[in-house]
């Protein structure tokens, strides 16, 4: 018995040259129809796969307060140890970041919060609590500290918050 190819079973099936080009990536939901994919949407896609559970509790923190309050209510800045622990790790602060650093930043702080190194885990949840720090401070701000579009970093941050989060507002 011969078993023969594909084609000999469906020949109809022309080859990829014949396929038209489509694009790799889907218009996201989150995008206008000219854009082929959005930012943001990668701030979601990043919560979807192996997010650890300390993302999870800060998240979750940062969204109940959001849902009771509708906005958080501490103007807490981030203390110079905070800032010297971000700029240990070369971050800017979230009010100078651009959503691409930030999804970049999530998917860093995602592996190093799964390292077997103690002390970079540790400082992996601690980037996210400062995180969390400014985003609030920003949101309490109703967002007027940002004066440029192109740092608008806080919101992959925010979006990342209520995809991983059970808390949805």
């Amino acid at each position: 018995m011969r078993i023969g190819t594909i084609n000999d079973f469906f020949p109809d099936i022309k080859s990829n040259q014949d396929k038209p080009n489509t694009p790799v990536t889907k218009i996201s939901s989150l995008s206008d129809e000219k854009d082929k994919f959005s930012s943001l949407s990668t701030s979601s896609m990043l919560a979807k796969a192996g997010v650890p559970i300390s993302h999870i509790v800060i998240a979750d923190n940062y969204m109940f307060v959001k849902k009771i309050y509708g906005a958080p209510v501490v103007k807490s800045r981030i203390t110079n140890q905070d800032k010297a622990l971000l700029g240990k790790y070369d971050f800017n602060q979230l009010e100078y970041t651009t959503i691409k650093q930030i999804n970049e930043e999530i998917e860093l702080l995602k592996k190093w919060s799964q390292s077997l190194d103690e002390n970079l885990k540790n400082d992996s949840d601690n980037i996210l609590e400062i995180r969390a720090k400014e985003l609030k401070y920003l949101a309490a701000c109703r967002y007027t500290i940002i004066s440029n579009e192109i740092y608008n970093g806080y919101m992959a941050l925010e979006k990342y918050f209520e995809d991983i989060s059970k808390y949805r507002v």
